[in-house]
């Protein structure tokens, strides 16, 4: 085969170049937060609430698949930017002709041929223009349900391990509450003994006893499965679920109003799904733009040197062009592609409406159910405290032979029903301080030590 042009053989490493699949030549991926590194805690080592939330944010599937996404779209940007460049081709072919002609001798050729072409589409009435900027916002668009999905995942760890902490509470109160029905079992078999009591006594001593022991059992069965859904929500398996360190005494502060305007307000300007329902509309309505455009005419720049060597005759040829490309009509479809574009525009406007009603709502209802939980937590410390004294003076009547079985089985009845309630406001106020922060867009590794109790949150508590 005979020397190719130098353009052509210099155009061949470059296309390949050009067309790695690693390379991202515009930077498309630079606002994109990859998935972190994954730091295994030793086995065995108990776990506290960062890093429960560290390791879900690392292992669950959901947070990877979030980020695939937005990287996708932002491919979707760079193939919209492409547009603005030229596009070059290299065509190389090479062939043996046969020529066999009646009373003559048969002749044999090789033939080869190279030609480059270039094109580059110069004006567009702003129709590349518009799709770029409807890739961009799509690009915002996941980058904003990236976040969404983390703070997600972020709260399902955080319910979690706040939900197996509360059970794990619930099973240490249903022990005691067991232990107090057999100290009444005792109390009333020794009164039996004495004759100071009837059989009646021992036997509803008895049954209290058997119905704490069925409790325990029951809220050990929930803490089982609520370790295994904190192990899923961190990406394990549920068979897996590690141990977690015990939580600190944490109360709630005397003061932690703040006004709901202004938590809604800053809501509408933090939550990730609102900002992904905005660029979302913005994108449908450079959609529109780029649609109504796509009827206009195009002016476009081409050339192609082509390089012949037909058995030793070389012929090159070249030509250069300017297209003007005016579509005049095409049955109306693109009439109606612009009105399809129009009502998607419209109706990611009334999405992105709906959302930031919902915005309010959320924020508004977290609020109150914040509130009430820290209502409720204080007064079931009053709640468990009273019941407690009550029950160890019906303890101590009946054992002193002037009280009855019945009012302490109430009064322990009433102390089980105390735990519980203490059990459940701190779960509540534990999540419903996460939850409010979710409601803003604020849950983030900055308010794990406002989880803890190490500090004040001015989200939560009110402005320094």
């Amino acid at each position: 085969m005979r020397r190719l042009p130098l353009a052509l053989l210099l155009l061949i490493p470059l296309g390949a170049v050009a067309a790695g699949p690693d390379r991202d030549p515009f930077a498309t991926e630079a606002g994109i937060a990859g998935p972190a590194a994954c730091a295994q805690p030793a086995a065995g080592t108990a776990l506290g609430l960062a890093e429960v939330v560290d390791l879900a944010l690392c292992n669950n599937p959901q947070t990877r698949e979030a980020w695939a996404a937005a990287r996708a779209q932002a491919g979707a940007v760079g193939v919209a930017r492409a547009a603005f460049l030229p596009g070059v081709n290299a065509t190389l072919g090479g062939s043996r002709v046969h020529t066999d002609v009646e009373d003559r001798a048969a002749t044999r050729a090789t033939v080869t041929n190279a030609g480059l072409s270039f094109s580059w589409l110069l004006y567009d009435f702003g129709v590349r223009e518009a799709t770029l900027e409807s890739a961009r916002q799509l690009l915002a668009a996941a980058v904003a349900t990236q976040d969404g999905t983390a703070q997600a995942v972020f709260l399902a760890a955080l319910q979690a391990f706040y939900q197996v902490h509360a059970l794990q509470a619930a099973v240490d109160a249903a022990g005691q509450s067991e232990k107090s029905a057999r100290e009444s079992l005792a109390a009333a078999e020794a009164r039996y003994r004495a004759g100071s009591a009837t059989p009646a006594d021992r036997l509803q001593a008895q049954t209290a006893l058997s119905q704490a022991t069925l409790t325990r059992i029951r809220a050990e069965g929930d803490l089982k499965n609520a370790r295994g859904a904190l192990a899923n929500a961190m990406g394990l398996d549920a068979h897996r679920s590690p141990p977690l360190a015990p939580l600190a005494a944490n109360e709630p502060p005397a003061g932690f109003e703040r006004d709901v305007d202004a938590l809604i307000a800053e809501a509408r300007g933090r939550r990730p799904d609102l900002a992904a329902a905005e660029a979302q509309a913005q994108a449908a309505r450079a959609t529109v733009d780029a649609t109504r455009a796509a009827h206009l005419p195009t002016i476009s720049l081409s050339a192609a040197p082509t390089w012949q060597d037909n058995g030793g005759l070389t012929t090159n040829a070249s030509s250069v062009g300017v297209t003007v490309s005016i579509p005049l009509f095409s049955g109306f479809g693109q009439t109606y592609r612009v009105r399809t574009a129009e009502a998607q525009a419209e109706q990611r406007n009334a999405q992105r409406d709906r959302l930031r009603l919902q915005v309010a709502l959320d924020v508004w209802q977290a609020y109150q159910n914040m509130t009430t939980a820290t209502q409720s937590l204080r007064s079931s410390a009053d709640l468990l405290a009273a019941a407690e004294a009550s029950e160890r003076v019906a303890l101590g009547r009946y054992r002193a032979g002037v009280g009855s079985i019945l009012d302490l089985l109430s009064a322990q009845s009433a102390l089980a029903s105390a735990r519980q309630q203490r059990v459940q406001s701190t779960y509540d106020w534990n999540v419903s301080r996460a939850a409010l922060a979710q409601s803003v867009g604020a849950l983030d590794a900055g308010i794990l030590p406002v989880l803890a109790g190490e500090t004040p949150n001015p989200a939560l508590i009110g402005k320094p």
